[in-house]
């Protein structure tokens, strides 16, 4: 008898479209919520002259002791970005649930590496979402079988690429800023994401119609009746928040023991601090945008644009409760390659910044 695998039925082409429309549609109001109409409104102000509100959020619980700092960093954090982590946990049990996994092994996977990073970059760009507001839409994708390089793109370029975050940076600081963002962060969400992609997985990934076939049998949209399918979206949105929020919480609160001492420890020169620099983006936890607030207060107090430069890229891209949360789907040495990319291309921007500043 052969082991061959049976291919999966025709699609019924009425059923995806709407499923699909449904899962878009969520998406789509729960992005106006969260991100699109506030950061619309705070466009406008800042445009009418207005200043970045608020401070660093690495500066919360300054002088309290350990146990209350990090109890305060933790609520800071949670209530800036609790709205999008609820969209994020919706939108991932939709598009689990929602969307046929042929259909999105088709929009993501590519014939090289290098394309599947340019998808999964693309895709994120509506998305604006903050490192970990985007993990569990990369885990979905990523257990769904879309290819290293564009689930590791769309986790990145949510942070770095947020179109969002680029005009705030643009009405705020210098225009090498800006360049050293852009450039540097498609270096990272497209290049770095592509290298990585491809070391794991070869010179190209499995083709879409043979990962469909092996999860034919695991995909609610293409073969559950109707009528469970609520019932199968309420169990995918509550495995994803019973397992992702405790462990965003609890990093979340290791990372806020030490919060504000990683504020200070930033305002030095020479390479110490750039070293240092690199170590604290990489595990810092920010809001989006939260990135902002910490550059502003960094240069006023005289930090090198070296610093400065590294910030611009490891702040927003990278953090340990986010990296915590993705690795068990992406793998650990996928997660831990994305965290080098991640600290190569901050020092090359910060290299960048200190020689255009």
């Amino acid at each position: 008898m052969s082991n061959q695998a049976v291919a999966p039925g025709p699609i019924d082409r009425r059923r995806v479209a709407l499923l699909v429309g449904l899962a878009l549609a969520v998406a789509a109001a729960g992005l106006v919520w969260a991100k699109w109409s506030p950061y619309t409104g705070r466009t406008l102000d800042l445009l009418a002259g207005g200043a970045w509100p608020g401070s660093s959020l690495l500066e919360t619980g300054a002088g309290e002791n350990l146990l209350v700092r990090a109890w305060d960093f933790t609520w800071a954090y949670t209530s800036a970005v609790w709205k999008a982590l609820l969209v994020a946990l919706v939108v991932a049990a939709s598009v689990d649930v929602l969307v046929p996994r042929r259909l999105l092994l088709r929009l993501l996977d590519r014939r090289t590496a290098l394309g599947g990073s340019a998808a999964g970059g693309a895709a994120s760009l509506p998305g604006m979402m903050c490192t970990c507001c985007t993990a569990p839409i990369a885990v979905t994708m990523r257990r769904a079988g879309v290819p290293t390089s564009a689930a590791l793109a769309f986790w990145l370029g949510n942070p770095v690429l947020n179109p969002a975050v680029v005009v705030f940076l643009a009405v705020l600081v210098p225009a090498e800023w800006v360049v050293v963002r852009v450039v540097l962060g498609l270096v990272l969400v497209v290049g770095m994401t592509a290298l990585i992609g491809r070391a794991v997985e070869g010179r190209r990934a499995p083709a879409p119609a043979d990962a469909a076939v092996a999860r034919a049998a695991d995909d609610p949209a293409s073969s559950a009746p109707a009528s469970a399918l609520p019932r199968l979206w309420l169990r995918s949105f509550a495995r994803l928040a019973l397992v992702l929020v405790p462990e965003y919480l609890v990093v979340v609160f290791a990372v806020g023991l030490v919060g504000e001492p990683l504020g200070r420890a930033l305002g030095g020169g020479g390479a110490l601090a750039v070293l240092v620099a690199v170590a604290v983006g990489l595990v810092a936890v920010l809001p989006t945008g939260g990135e902002i607030p910490v550059l502003l207060a960094l240069a006023a107090a005289g930090a090198s644009p070296a610093v400065l430069g590294v910030l611009l890229i490891a702040l927003p891209a990278l953090s340990l409760p986010s990296a915590v949360m993705v690795g068990r789907a992406m793998g650990w040495r996928t997660t831990a390659a994305a965290a080098g990319a991640t600290g190569a291309v901050a020092l090359a921007a910060g290299g960048a910044l200190a020689v255009l500043s």
